[in-house]
């Protein structure tokens, strides 16, 4: 492989790479909207890019659950039912609360304690942000919380389920999705962390996710 082969793969990927977190980002913040049709010719033009490198990244946010092929093959903007999203924050639930209790049996609580703490200073001064950056803090601490722990197959669970997270909060809008934003209830969850008490602190994040779920679709 010559040095300018090298370099064009990089630039490539580079492309692949920035076209997904803008596709992600457009999906995640209702500019494509539930159940869009994404026509390739549009999209290709609209990023710069070629369609072969924007098949590469549809293919991606299919399988991170963002795009979802209709039965002629048509690519769209996955659209979640209520039942798909009350499933979705259970299995969050049952992996987070796992995480909790892990971090609680580590003896680097007090340090883990800290560091989710920063990630909610993180979310509080998101608080006047953008909408997607708002997301991306409250996610940023879900994710963390679910790493920490050391445990990568919960992790690798977490990540899977991270496109339905996703779209599961444009579910109803942006005004109810924030409601599942607010800063006293990741508190909460932190706080039991610290106090060592595993079966409040599992409580808290399964009340938590609970409550996420009914708020979106009730």
């Amino acid at each position: 492989m010559t040095a300018t082969a090298a370099l064009l793969g990089l630039e490539k990927t580079s492309l692949r790479e920035q076209a997904l977190v803008a596709l992600r980002r457009a999906i995640t913040s209702g500019d494509l909207e539930p159940g869009r049709h994404l026509v390739e010719t549009e999209l290709s033009e609209m990023l710069q890019i070629s369609r072969g490198t924007l098949r590469e990244a549809l293919r991606q946010l299919q399988q991170e659950g963002l795009v979802s092929a209709g039965p002629r093959g048509r690519l769209s903007v996955r659209h979640l039912d209520a039942k798909e999203i009350r499933d979705i924050f259970a299995v969050r639930g049952a992996l987070e609360s796992l995480a909790a209790r892990t971090l609680i049996e580590q003896p680097r609580r007090a340090r883990t304690v800290g560091e989710l703490r920063a990630a909610i200073e993180v979310m509080e001064d998101s608080a006047e942000a953008s909408f997607a950056d708002r997301i991306e803090a409250d996610l940023e601490f879900h994710r963390l919380l679910c790493r920490l722990g050391g445990n990568e197959t919960l992790v690798h669970s977490w990540e899977s389920l991270e496109g339905s997270i996703r779209m599961s909060i444009m579910f109803a809008g942006a005004e109810r999705a924030t409601r599942n934003m607010g800063i006293g209830r990741h508190r909460e969850i932190v706080d039991a962390i610290e106090s060592g008490d595993t079966a409040v602190a599992r409580q808290k994040i399964l009340d938590h996710m609970d409550e996420a779920a009914e708020t979106l679709v009730g």
